[in-house]
């Protein structure tokens, strides 16, 4: 889309607001794009509730479970490791369309896999769900730019949060009335319909972007004449071909982005945290009914979460400034400040406040995490997204191993105390080196040569 309207800035013949035209244009694409998306994830969340059922009743082992869960975020890892070369090598939108047309192809094994082969095809899904959902968000998040333009970048990011947000409400709230009404075959089918759709909307859109051939090193690296094409191939006469160091050299190209990526993936550990003490907490709140405190703070976190995305959409569009970088530090610490405190045992209308600071906590840092990712260069950012998918993933998965661990020997706050408490230390040194990097910037430059006087010089 950028490149037609960088093409009628050369025409002289065209109207003036042909550029508006095509943002307009370019924008219902995209929201017909998270329409897609936002149904997908809803089969998503769906699929998180009925496939653990499913593979808990079909092997009989809690255990089953968790393995079922560690392959599919080792395969997200290995996903984000290879995401930044699949985009280099093929367009975003071929990437995005296929990774749906993999996952309703699995489904669609499932459904129909017989009774002895069920184990079997539940692993592929594990396999093929988790890489392809990291796949997927990579390339939209990587191509988000190209799509509407950097200057809506926050607007779009808000929008694709705001989907998933509502697709995670329903998909939960929803999943036990599917599988209790109509069966668990009922549930992989309707996930599988939900891909289809998102594969059909990636299809139909002329989506740019993916770096197809792009150069993935900084443009100050690159060298002039021969040079410069041998670095893209890196010497072995494969275009696209990216050396494994550009993930790292994408970590450095922005200020604090190393550690604002690490921070992601302590935050993440965190979340582990959460997740896994939540269940654990409901059930001593109400052994009766466990599935209560559970089901009803997700679902005020979610409002929070879309709240916040109103807010920062307005925000945007009113004063024309993006959520910045000191925007995911001080959300990461709201954020988990208020999971701690979700577990102190508050009154229940306390609570539902404290769940939904920590929802509109959560979108502020998505929205400023993504949103800063995205203005590096167009070879960087898809290993960038990559690289930190990874360690998302690992950081999560690390997390439920040893949070799993440690709730047999200590209180659920205490479990989530540590842990969050880490991403808010973590935070704020990232928030002091954010700091300290303005304050570098706003020194004025040394005068020069005959300028400089006395001491100075």
């Amino acid at each position: 889309m950028t490149q037609d309207i960088e093409q009628a800035d050369d025409r002289p013949d065209r109207a003036p607001e042909s550029d508006g035209a095509a943002l307009a244009r370019g924008e219902r694409r995209y929201r017909f794009l998270i329409a897609g998306y936002a149904l997908s994830s809803y089969g998503t969340f769906l699929n998180m509730v009925a496939l653990n059922l499913f593979v808990y009743e079909t092997t009989g082992k809690a255990l089953a479970m968790g393995l079922f869960m560690a392959v599919r975020l080792a395969s997200g890892f290995v996903a984000g490791l290879v995401a930044g070369g699949l985009l280099a090598r093929f367009t975003a939108k071929r990437v995005m369309l296929w990774t749906n047309v993999a996952q309703a192809a699995v489904m669609l094994l499932l459904v129909l896999a017989p009774e002895g082969m069920r184990t079997a095809a539940l692993m592929a899904v594990s396999v093929v769900v988790g890489g392809c959902g990291t796949l997927f968000m990579v390339s939209l998040r990587s191509s988000i730019p190209e799509m509407v333009g950097d200057d809506r970048r926050s607007w779009a990011n808000s929008l694709s949060i705001t989907g998933r947000s509502l697709a995670m409400v329903a998909g939960f709230a929803s999943a036990g009335v599917v599988v209790s009404l109509v069966g668990y075959t009922a549930a992989f089918v309707v996930d599988m319909a939900t891909f289809v759709v998102c594969a059909a909307t990636v299809a139909l859109l002329p989506i740019p972007g993916g770096g197809r051939g792009k150069d993935a090193r900084p443009e100050s690296e690159g060298d002039s004449g021969g040079d410069r094409g041998k670095g893209r191939t890196g010497g072995r006469g494969k275009p696209g071909r990216w050396r494994r160091p550009g993930a790292f050299l994408a970590s450095a190209a922005a200020p604090g982005l190393g550690l604002m990526v690490v921070l992601r993936s302590v935050d993440a550990f965190g979340s582990s945290s959460h997740n896994a003490a939540l269940p654990v907490h409901s059930a001593a709140l109400d052994a009766d009914h466990p599935a209560v405190f559970v089901s009803a703070f997700w679902c005020l976190w979610a409002l929070g979460n879309v709240a916040a995305q109103q807010v920062i959409q307005r925000y945007v569009k009113r004063t024309g400034r993006t959520v910045g970088a000191p925007g995911f530090g001080y959300g990461t610490c709201l954020m988990s400040g208020a999971f701690i405190l979700a577990f102190a045992g508050f009154p229940w209308a306390a609570t539902a406040v404290i769940a939904l600071a920590a929802g509109a906590a959560d979108g502020l840092t998505e929205v400023s995490y993504t949103s800063h990712l995205q203005t590096l260069p167009a070879g960087l950012r898809a290993h960038a997204f990559g690289l930190s998918a990874t360690l998302e993933n690992l950081g999560f998965g690390v997390g439920m191993i040893l949070v799993a661990a440690a709730l047999d020997r200590y209180s659920p706050l205490a479990v989530v105390g540590w842990s969050h408490g880490a991403a808010v230390v973590v935070a704020v040194v990232f928030l002091i080196r954010v700091s300290g990097a303005r304050g570098r910037a706003a020194v004025p430059a040394p005068r020069s040569g005959a300028d400089r006087v006395g001491p100075e010089r």
